[in-house]
């Protein structure tokens, strides 16, 4: 891998710092839109992470391309933030469901997480959400393409 698809940029932290920010809003989102008795913990704190992380690989490394493609970037990195988010509080889920002895097997636990990211895809099909993530991919994309162009 040549260095300079690992040196960090002005791109990439924006980026980052930009897509922890929106998962961190996409998260207090979600919050009422679950059911009362849903233990959150450090669900806030789990998606910013995953956030700055897809930021950081997806669109921040992407950045430079111009602001057409910035959008697109944008967009790749919402839609990777979201499979992120769905499977690392799928596969929590399934590990407490599998201390409370839910699963028979190891296979069955495995096939529990995708159901658990569905039970949990069903509760955010709200307009909403969905519209705040979407502009604000746009608009981490946007912010990592100026930052990319302004230092460079």
């Amino acid at each position: 891998m040549p260095k300079t698809r690992i040196l960090p940029t002005a791109a990439r932290l924006v980026a980052a710092l930009s897509l922890a920010a929106l998962g961190w809003l996409g998260s207090e989102m979600v919050r009422p839109l679950m059911p009362p008795h849903t233990a959150f913990g450090w669900f806030n704190y789990v998606n910013a992470v995953l956030g700055a992380l897809c930021g950081w690989f997806v669109i921040g490394s992407r950045a430079g391309r111009g602001y057409t493609e910035s959008i697109a970037n944008g967009l790749t990195g919402i839609l990777a933030l979201i499979i992120w988010a769905f499977f690392a509080q799928s596969f929590n889920l399934m590990l407490k469901q599998s201390m409370e002895n839910k699963y028979d097997g190891p296979i069955e636990a495995i096939v529990g997480i995708f159901d658990n990211a569905i039970d949990y895809g069903e509760y955010l099909i709200d307009p909403m959400l969905i519209t705040v993530l979407l502009i604000g991919g746009m608009i981490c994309g946007l912010l990592a393409e100026a930052a990319s162009r302004r230092w460079t």
